[in-house]
């Protein structure tokens, strides 16, 4: 190559061609291996926290439920309350509005009758202290916290 330059008199106007080329080459290479070592790392990342998240959120049984929500509620500490009476008797307490119904544990899932259009069963997990009820039909996710009845009747 450098015969090849030096002939067509580019050699003498750019010395140092080949030493550049090679340069270029090396800065690429450099970004490349830069860019895959990072890629690497997010994907180890993403990896880590997929695994983490799978591990800590647990989908009750129905005997876990049962255990679990007899005599406790579930509240946003905020917005709603849902008091599960040991004899069945579920009290909801949402926007200052009162209702009373029932709650039954069928096979998996948690079912709740309080006349309402989100009565049906739902899936429950667990993750840490907060408990989400996923319906099994159309509706949104509930996220709340158990703690023993406020006001036990």
């Amino acid at each position: 190559m450098h015969e090849e330059l030096r002939r067509a008199g580019l050699q003498d106007r750019v010395p140092d061609v080949p030493q550049s080329l090679q340069k270029v080459k090396e800065a690429k290479l450099g970004s490349l291996r830069l860019i895959a070592v990072l890629a690497s790392i997010a994907g180890l990342v993403a990896l880590n926290t997929g695994f983490v998240a799978a591990e800590s959120v647990q989908k009750l049984s129905g005997a876990q439920i049962r255990a679990k929500f007899a005599g406790m509620q579930l509240t946003d500490e905020v917005h709603y309350r849902f008091a599960y009476e040991r004899d069945g008797t579920l009290r909801s307490f949402a926007m200052g509005v009162k209702k009373r119904g029932k709650w039954v544990i069928d096979k998996d899932q948690l079912c709740l009758y309080i006349q309402e259009p989100d009565d049906g069963c739902y899936e429950v997990a667990r993750s840490r202290k907060t408990f989400t009820l996923t319906p099994v039909a159309l509706g949104s996710p509930l996220d709340g916290i158990l703690q023993p009845i406020s006001d036990p009747q």
